[in-house]
């Protein structure tokens, strides 16, 4: 069984038309979620990483062990005010009107190398402000990395257009 076949598509979820992706039934399943970590741990083993960032919230489980196995810190990267200590934030526009994200202002430091890891990359916007965010902090974002692309969706390019490097474990193109 592949990545891919671990999970569970929901039609018509969080509304009529939207095919989501659910990583539950991957993250659920001891086997496929240790080949997804395995399989990033791989592609990062002998990268430059000082710091794994993760956007709230599956972002949260799929960086933060793999943090763990690269043996370097995490950085939580989350929605406005759920963060307890001093923080900077950045605002960015959403299809149907605008949010903002945050992080701990002594999260990264100037030349810190992050990886920037989440569930699912569709439409690019809460990635593209969270790399945004952290490099107003002077970190670089080595890699973009998601479970799941929905290349039709155009996170992909949104990103790269941007200058960063993108990469996934698996795409669903019938989005």
């Amino acid at each position: 069984m592949t990545i891919k076949s671990r999970i569970r598509v929901i039609p018509h979820y969080p509304r009529q038309g939207v095919m989501f992706r659910d990583i539950t039934t991957l993250l659920q399943d001891p086997i496929g979620f240790r080949i997804t970590i395995h399989e990033l741990v791989n592609r990062y083993a002998n990268t430059k990483i000082d710091r794994v960032a993760g956007i709230e919230a599956r972002g949260f489980i799929i960086g933060s062990a793999l943090a763990f196995q690269l043996g370097v810190g995490f950085v939580p990267i989350r929605k406005k005010g759920k963060l307890p200590f001093e923080t900077i934030g950045h605002d960015y526009q959403l299809e149907y009107g605008a949010d903002r994200i945050e992080m701990h202002v002594d999260a990264v430091a100037k030349s810190d190398h992050i990886l920037l890891v989440d569930d699912l990359l569709a439409t690019g916007g809460t990635a593209e402000a969270a790399v945004s965010l952290i490099e107003s902090m002077g970190a670089t974002v080595v890699e973009c990395c998601f479970v799941i692309d929905l290349p039709n969706l155009g996170g992909r390019k949104r990103l790269e257009e941007h200058g960063q490097k993108v990469f996934a474990l698996c795409e669903f193109k019938d989005d």
